[in-house]
């Protein structure tokens, strides 16, 4: 975990972060990514994630989770403390390859996911968008709500990645778009 200040992993390791609201399921799609059950900590009170915590993997990368967002019974100061954190985590850190920014299927965007989304354009940082907790939508509705979730974050709706960390759904495709993030295709010769 760290703070400003706090722990960091070693550096040299190329880094991706997951972002995205409070409840939004970026620790229970980390785990389904990894395909490990208690791989980060699971919580089902929202704004728990009161830091940057970070997972090696395969000694390859670092994979970061960073606190929450919008979660109400969070002080203001706290929630100022989080924005201090994650702002500089994104803006100095040179082993940041991309953020992999999280949305619900179930909700439309927020202001504070696209603040998020004008800090990432502002800072330059490679995007994925993930619209999570997908298999809570009815078959009909997942379609409009990918299309309608892209048009209010301002991207197109084929940077868009649907998953289900409950059903594995997207899985593959997110992994392989972090792999071409983090440029970890096999060289040959």
């Amino acid at each position: 975990m760290a703070s400003a200040g706090g722990w960091r992993p070693p550096e040299g390791l190329p880094e991706v972060a997951f972002s995205g609201r409070s409840n939004v399921g970026k620790s229970s799609l980390l785990n389904r990514l990894v395909r490990r059950k208690a791989f980060a900590r699971v919580s089902k009170t929202p704004g728990r994630t009161r830091e940057i915590n970070f997972f090696g993997v395969n000694r390859a990368f670092i994979l970061a989770d960073l606190p929450g967002y919008g979660y109400a019974r969070i002080s203001k100061e706290r929630q100022g403390e989080w924005v201090h954190l994650i702002e500089g985590y994104l803006r100095h850190n040179p082993h940041l390859r991309g953020v992999v920014q999280l949305l619900d299927a179930r909700h439309d965007a927020t202001d504070d996911d696209r603040r998020m989304f004008a800090l990432l354009a502002d800072v330059g940082v490679p995007a994925l968008v993930v619209v999570t907790k997908i298999d809570k939508l009815a078959a009909r509705q997942r379609a409009l709500q990918v299309t309608a979730l892209a048009a209010q974050c301002g991207v197109s709706e084929d940077q868009v990645i649907p998953c289900s960390a409950v059903t594995g759904e997207g899985r593959d495709d997110l992994a392989a778009s972090l792999a071409a993030l983090l440029d970890l295709t096999p060289t040959h010769g």
